[in-house]
Order: structure tokens, then sequence, then C-alpha cells
């Protein structure tokens, strides 16, 4: 009988024999509870550091968590993991997907499914009723996501749930993304990896739901009443304001819903508005156009990206780097092939799109990532990517490390954009704006934000925002508990449900979170506990970093740009004000992050991680701590641990 919570069996297939297998969930859950933990024990377990992303043998991870299938909680979210093109070097990485496919491969039987090897032709997993197929997918091949979700839904059922990849992730563009059922869509190049193994979808129909068992559903029901109440009755839109035609919507299994939308185009096919993915093409568009041609042309670019499978938030900058060349004489129309005097219309990013996608021209060079294309066009571009790109990963600037010192921190230790985590200190401090501004119903107040920084960032110092003091201590505390809820695996909008119009002192860091994990499960965890796994979860990726070839502490860097160039204003927060001293507000427009300022940084917070503070690296003491003694044994025969 499976552990309550849990399917209780992670599927294996390996592509290139047609072997399938069956993990036992339950050799993993004990110290990793689910998600991103138990996809990194995977992933430790089956590759080596020298697998390449788009090698047979790199293991494509679908994982869900201990509440998948529960509703009311807003966690059937799910993940996607392994090692990524997307980076330079490439790297372990993890795509974050909503919508109902993991709910329904649970309701399968299956907590997650790891895939490897790679498929003599196009291929796509059929999984049903037990039983897993190995299907001809020559049919599917070079169709778009939408194209392919039709056609499988038109032939087994309109029930059936699809993940599957476009022409770009079949071309092996390194940002290429996956589209799964409701428009969810995954990041970090994971499209290309299904390419390299020719599979370009894995459909789940379920003729029977076999449900995951909670130990104690009265007290599991008795939660989710009180979540929904503490979430509406704390839950500010952010100063989104929905487009005509745009209807609410929500992920399976949500709380209460979000800003999530979805419309219908010219066609009368759906897709999903949602956050940056929205607003993609908005600056060009608005500035070739304006008004309602503008905003069609951003929802066509969107729409575009979601068909053919690419990143949003490596277009976006990419785009602004491709505009800052042409307007700088580094790139004309005759060398791209490309109408870049005509950035912001409806031709262009069609163009661009296909190009990209089937690797034409210059998109071939455009594919590998804008980092890497401003290296081959050289002539100093590599200085224009400063504007818009941040991370290695060639992802889009968010809530940047000059104005949110935490950060910094997050920023230099991760392998990607890990936007889940930048929130923990942005969507409060949007909150915090609105109310600064004096908006009706706005109510985080200084006050609430100081009780938020002292409870979920390690200390009132992390609340103010114009000094590093405090934002070692705030990452760490930021990433143990975001990785906690990356196992879970709750949604990062929902979670954790600030308690700021009538603050509770009885609910703390994880206590809602530990009380619901303890419901499902059985396992009796406090907050702590809680709190010590995501801490455990997040060590392991370090080692899997680190025996991958991270060198430690001379890895965890910023962009010089951040320590060279004074930060501008934001969207939401022109004039960049923040809470600082005794919660006064004030300016960091024009600062910078200061090197001497960021490695001081860097001495605290590997301090407070328990590691070796001169290499960055972990120590055989904080890994005993944190039961992971077989995990130092093979980083200490490779010399990377203290």
């Amino acid at each position: 009988m499976p552990e309550y919570g849990y399917a209780g069996a992670i599927l294996k297939v390996d592509l290139s024999d047609g072997k399938v297998s069956e993990l036992d969930t339950s050799l993993y859950t004990d110290r990793f509870l689910g998600g991103r933990g138990i996809a990194a024990k995977i992933y430790w377990d089956e590759t080596s550091p020298e697998t390449g992303a788009l090698d047979p043998d790199n293991c494509l991870i679908c994982i869900t968590g201990p509440l998948a299938g529960f509703t009311r909680f807003a966690g059937c979210r799910w993940q996607i993991c392994g090692k990524s093109p997307a980076m330079e070097p490439e790297s372990f990485s993890y795509a974050n997907l909503g919508g109902s496919w993991g709910a329904w491969l649970k309701y399968a039987g299956y907590d997650g499914l790891v895939v490897k090897g790679r498929a003599d032709s196009p291929v796509y997993l059929m999984i049903q009723d037990g039983r897993v197929e190995i299907r001809d997918a020559a049919f599917l091949w070079g169709r778009t996501t939408i194209e392919t979700q039709d056609v499988l839904q038109a032939e087994l059922g309109s029930d059936v749930r699809v993940l599957t990849i476009g022409p770009a992730g079949e071309n092996l563009v390194s940002f290429s993304t996956v589209l799964a059922a409701e428009g969810a869509s995954g990041s970090s190049g994971f499209g290309s990896v299904m390419g390299s193994k020719n599979l370009k979808a894995v459909v789940v129909k379920v003729d029977k739901k076999i449900r995951p068992v909670a130990a104690d559903p009265d007290r599991l029901r008795h939660l989710a009443d009180r979540v929904y109440q503490l979430r509406v009755n704390n839950f500010e839109d952010y100063g989104h304001v929905l487009p005509l035609n745009i209807q609410l919507t929500a992920c399976y299994g949500c709380i209460s819903g979000c800003t999530r939308g979805t419309y219908e185009d010219e066609n009368g096919q759906r897709f999903k508005s949602l956050c940056q993915a929205a607003v993609v093409y908005t600056g060009p568009a608005a500035r070739h156009y304006g008004g309602k041609k503008g905003d069609e042309a951003n929802r066509l670019a969107n729409r575009l990206c979601d068909l053919y499978g690419l990143d949003t938030a490596v277009i976006s900058p990419l785009i602004e780097w491709l505009e800052q060349c042409h307007r700088a004489g580094v790139l004309t129309d005759e060398e791209t092939g490309l109408p870049l005097s005509e950035i912001g219309n409806m031709d262009f990013i069609n163009r661009l799109v296909r190009q990209i996608s089937f690797r034409e021209g210059f998109g071939d060079i455009l594919a590998r990532g804008t980092l890497k294309a401003a290296e081959y066009v050289g002539k100093d571009s590599l200085k224009l990517t400063h504007s818009g790109t941040i991370t290695r990963a060639n992802e889009t600037r968010d809530y940047d490390p000059r104005l949110f010192l935490a950060n910094a921190m997050i920023y230099a230790t991760e392998p990607r954009r890990a936007i889940q985590l930048l929130h923990a200190t942005a969507l409060p401090m949007r909150r915090w704006i609105n109310w600064h501004d004096e908006w009706q119903d706005a109510f985080l107040s200084t006050r609430a934000l100081q009780e938020i920084a002292e409870t979920y960032w390690g200390g009132v110092a992390a609340g103010d925002l114009s000094s590093s003091t405090g934002k070692a201590l705030a990452a760490r505390d930021i990433q143990n508990y975001g990785y906690m809820k990356e196992s879970l695996i709750v949604c990062d909008l929902a979670w954790p449900i600030y308690q700021v119009r009538d603050f509770d002192k009885e609910l703390g860091l994880s206590t809602l979170e530990s009380r619901i994990v303890s419901a499902v499960t059985g396992r009796q965890m406090n907050e702590e506990e809680l709190i010590k796994t995501g801490e455990r979860i997040f060590n392991l990726q370090r080692a899997i970093l680190l025996r991958q070839g991270w060198p430690g502490r001379k890895g965890d860097i910023l962009f010089d740009y951040l320590f060279q160039e004074p930060v501008g204003g934001f969207f939401f927060n022109p004039e960049s004000i923040v809470p600082g001293a005794g919660g006064e507000p004030v300016s960091r427009k024009g600062a910078i992050l200061g090197r001497e300022e960021f490695e001081k940084m860097k001495d605290e917070y590997y301090t407070l991680r328990g590691w070796d503070v001169e290499s960055g690296l972990p120590t055989k003491t904080k890994f005993r701590e944190l039961e992971l003694a077989d995990i130092a044994g093979v980083l200490m025969e490779r010399g990377l641990i203290r």
C-alpha cells in the first residue's frame, strides 16, 4: 500500500531500448518529501557529471509533490528537472508548471516520470490504466504545441492531458519550452531535452482516478477552509489590470485563483495570459503601433512563443538586444535576414519566432541564446545585453539585486532565474508600494512588512531595503523555505499566505504548511523539521552543481554591470522607493551594488549555511547534520567538501 499522500510509484522509461520500470516513491520521501527534493535525488543517482543536456543518458524528470491531487491548496503544481542546455555551462535546472497535467499523472498512479535514452524516431508516451506505451509520433513531428494537443485529443479523447513540445524543441533551441494542458508552460530549455530524445509528447489518460489518500481527511478539510479564508482575506491584486476579453481562470486545485487569464484568438483557440509572458512584446509593439494594434501584436508574440515553444523570458531581452544592436549599427536587416528596422510590428515577430524555431539563417545563432549570439557578433554587442539579460540562462532581469539586495545572493547561487525565490521580497514590496502610494484597499503597511521580515526573512533588519545588513540571512531563509515549497509543490503566487490584515501570532514560518503535510502524510512534521527539509534539498542541489563543475565561491557571481551601472526605476516602482531605516521611505534610484559589500554578504551567507567561507564548499559537519552523509561521501572523493 502506498504512503498517505503519494501514489507510491515513479515511472521510469528508457527510450533507447523501450524498457519500462518503476521506482518506489517511499525510498525518497523520508528525506526529500517530493517535488524538487525527489527529482534532485533521482538525478544524482541516475546521471554522471559528464552527461550532457542533450545526451541520451540525461534524465528528464517530471515530478509531483505530496499535495498533488488534493484540491483547495494550490498544491497540484509539478516540476520538470534535469540537465539543461539553456545556460553556460550546461547545468542541472528546473521548471515549475501549473494546469492539471501533474494531478492527472498522480491520478494515473504515478508520483513522477523519469525518461532516459533516445528513440530512433519520433515517439510519444501513452500512460493509461497502469499501462505505458511508446507510440509512433512521426505524424506529429513539425506540428506546433497546440496542433499536437488538438490532434491527440481528437484521436484519444478530449479528457486526455498532453505535455508536448513545438518545433523549437524538435530543433534543439537552447531556450525551448514545453507546453502542457491548460497552457501550462515549462522553461529552462527542457523542450530541447525532450527533442533530443525524439520525445514529442507525453499523454496521460485516466479512466478511473486513483486519488491519493490523506492520513487525516477531516483535519485536511478544516485546514482547507482556513486556508481559503486567509487567502481571500489577504489577497490583493498587485496592480495588474486585466485587458479586455481576458477571462480569469485558475489552475487545477487552486485556493482562489490569481490574475491568470485566458482569451480566444481569431480562430477560437484559447491561450493563457499571465505575468511576464503576457507582456513579452509590449514595449516594441507599443512604440511601433500604440493602442489596440500594439496590444494585438503583443498577444500575437505571446501566442507564437507558446505555439512554437520559446521562452518569453529569453525572447523579451533578446528582442531588446537586437533593437539596440540595430540602433548602434552593429546589426543590419541584410546581415540577419530580419526586419530589424521594423521591430515591434507583427511581421517581425512572426519571422523572428520562425527563424529561431527552425534555426534558419541568423536564427541558428539566436537559438543559442543572447549571450552566445553577442559573442558571435562581437563589436561590443555584449555590453548591449546589460539592459535586459541578468542570468547565464539569458533570462530577463526581474527584481533587480541592486534594488532587492537579498536577491544578490539568490541570483549568485541559483542555476537560473529563480522567480519563486525573487518573489519572496518583491511581492510584499509591491503591496507595500500600493500602501505607500495610498491605493484604495491597500493594506500592507510598513509595520506589516516588518512583521513579514521578522517572520519570513530572518529578522527586522531584512525589512530595511536600503542596507545590505541582514540580507545574507534573508537569502538563506528564503531559499530554505522556497525549497520546501518547491517540494510540496505549492504555488509561488499563493504561498506563503502573509498575515497582514489581522496578524495572527499563532501562525509562524511554515505553520500552516507543516499542519497540511502532517494531515496528508501522517508524518507529524513541525515547522523546524519542514524548513530543515528545505535546507537539505537546497544543499543536495548545491552538491549536484558542484559535482558537475560549479566552482564554489568562484561560481557564485553576478554580471559585472550590476556593480558598475546605476539602477533605474521599475514598472511598479518608477522611483525605486523602498523602506529604509525605521521604515522611512527612501529611493535607491541610481544605486549600484558594491563589490566589497557583495563579498561580505557572501562571507556571511556561507557562515550561515555552515559552509567553508573561503571556498564556498559545504562541510562534512553540515552534511551529517542534514542526513546527507551518502552525498558527502561522493563529494569527498572529488575534493568538493571541507
